[in-house]
């Protein structure tokens, strides 16, 4: 793997240049997920604006195949690619709160759990994913859906601007005000249209937050669903909860009773006081007979990092998704089937309600187009041990295939591995023809091709 004209970036990149056998090469292109083993010729590991522009010029001037990464947790292991040069921004974690204006600016390497450390200790947050160690940079440009969709909407619709390297190597500004039509599209076209250096978000007052899960036996499935798709499509908007199916981890959070049980559950989330969310979920957390209901006060940040040890970095993962209107009976039968056989492990299944704020943004309005599904379907085959990837993999592509017929045609860009291409169209719906004209604008010779990818137009 040769890279051509590497002494012509040293001369102008102030970071580290990492290539096949440096030392720091076998640690450096390991992402997220430990399914993806890919080798690529270079990782330009940025220490700033400069360096990225002068990675972008390389890549291009050289014809090098490259790929963009921010916090490396992207499904499909789109951050990283064989052969060709990965731009690295872990490096640029820098995060400013302006607390008067009620604003952050985050770096593209920046995690979400760096961004959450900031803006709590002046008693505000915005909204993210559920997971501290997910990279600010893939969430927001995909969409961005979290415990706070409901009351504050997705992480795009509090996103004021964005720091971009265009394919051509210039630096811009997208906002409203300027290249409103690139602005539009990075609103969920994932990281099509260049390398986005900065956020700059809206921040909301959150501080602490009654959260926790609730737990069913398995067998309580159908009974759990059928009141929780009436529960959440009147709760009120400072309530969000996502339903899940899991093995109860081997963990002190939950009783030794529960280790290794399957169950049906629900994971809190409102920052309303105490007394409102009591009000507001006892109902729904007094269905059936609940094996645990450990609900309570607790920071944000905390919530957000609550499962982080269980997920550390290098487990094997393997995601379908779906968007969803509605919750049908023969839907729930399905569930209840294939979450029966959940693989031994951490294998789960997500179904995050996108209702309320998240609803009030039309769905041209910006490149997300399920502004219409009642809820995100994740399904997620994990497990620490490659032996068990064949296993893990198989059993999700059945519950997907099971469950398909009753979504809504797409997934979020966010929760997909490499589908091909009449998949990604339907993540975009009637979005996708502005978007390749976006691209064709941005990026006519499709530099930026390592992701769910729009061709251009």
């Amino acid at each position: 793997m040769t890279v051509p004209n590497l002494e012509s970036l040293r001369a102008r990149f102030r970071g580290e240049l990492i290539q096949p056998g440096d030392a720091a090469y076998e640690a450096a292109r390991k992402v997220h997920n430990g399914m993806i083993d890919r080798r690529p010729a270079l990782i330009a590991r940025c220490t700033d604006v400069a360096d990225v522009i002068a990675a972008v010029d390389h890549g291009r001037e050289n014809r090098m195949l490259t790929a963009v990464r921010g916090g490396g947790h992207n499904a499909g292991g789109l951050s990283i690619c064989d052969n060709g040069l990965v731009i690295d921004l872990s490096r640029m974690r820098g995060v400013h709160v302006d607390p008067a204006a009620r604003e952050v600016r985050a770096e593209g390497g920046c995690l979400w759990g760096d961004v959450d450390h900031a803006a709590h200790a002046f008693g505000m947050a915005t909204p993210s994913g559920t997971v501290s160690t997910t990279g600010v940079a893939g969430l927001t440009l995909g969409g961005g859906i979290g415990h706070l969709t409901r009351k504050y909407g997705l992480t795009i619709d509090n996103l004021l601007a964005v720091d971009v390297v265009l394919a051509d190597g210039r630096f811009v500004t997208a906002s409203e005000q300027e290249h409103p039509e690139l602005f539009w599209a990075v609103r969920g076209g994932g990281g099509n249209f260049g390398v986005v250096t900065s956020f700059l978000f809206r921040l909301h007052p959150v501080k602490m937050v009654q959260a926790g899960p609730t737990f069913w036996p398995l067998e309580q499935t159908r009974q759990v669903m059928k009141a929780y798709r009436e529960f959440i499509a009147r709760a009120p908007e400072d309530v969000s909860g996502f339903m899940a199916f899991l093995t109860v981890p081997a963990v002190p959070l939950f009783p030794e009773a529960l280790h290794g049980r399957k169950v049906c559950a629900i994971i809190w989330c409102s920052p309303g006081s105490a007394d409102q969310f009591e009000a507001a979920t006892k109902a729904m957390r007094s269905v059936g007979k609940p094996l645990l209901d450990h609900v309570g006060p607790m920071p944000f940040p905390a919530l957000q990092g609550l499962f982080d040890p269980l997920l550390p970095a290098g487990l094997q993962w393997y995601w379908r998704a779906d968007f969803v209107n509605e919750l049908g009976d023969e839907a729930i039968a399905k569930h209840l089937e294939h979450a029966s056989r959940l693989p031994a492990g951490l294998s789960q299944v997500h179904i995050y309600p996108i209702n309320g704020a998240a609803h009030r943004v039309g769905a041209g309005d910006t490149a997300f187009a399920y502004r219409d599904a009642t809820f995100a379907l994740v399904i997620v085959g994990v497990d620490p041990d490659p032996t068990n990837a064949k296993t893990i993999t198989k059993w999700c592509k059945d519950y997907f295939d099971a469950l398909h017929p009753y979504s809504a045609g797409g997934a979020y860009v966010n929760f997909m591995m490499e589908e091909g291409q009449e998949r990604v169209q339907a993540a975009f719906r009637d979005n996708y023809t502005r978007l390749a004209a976006v691209k064709k604008q941005y990026d006519p010779t499709n530099f930026f091709r390592v992701n769910q990818n729009i061709r251009p137009a």
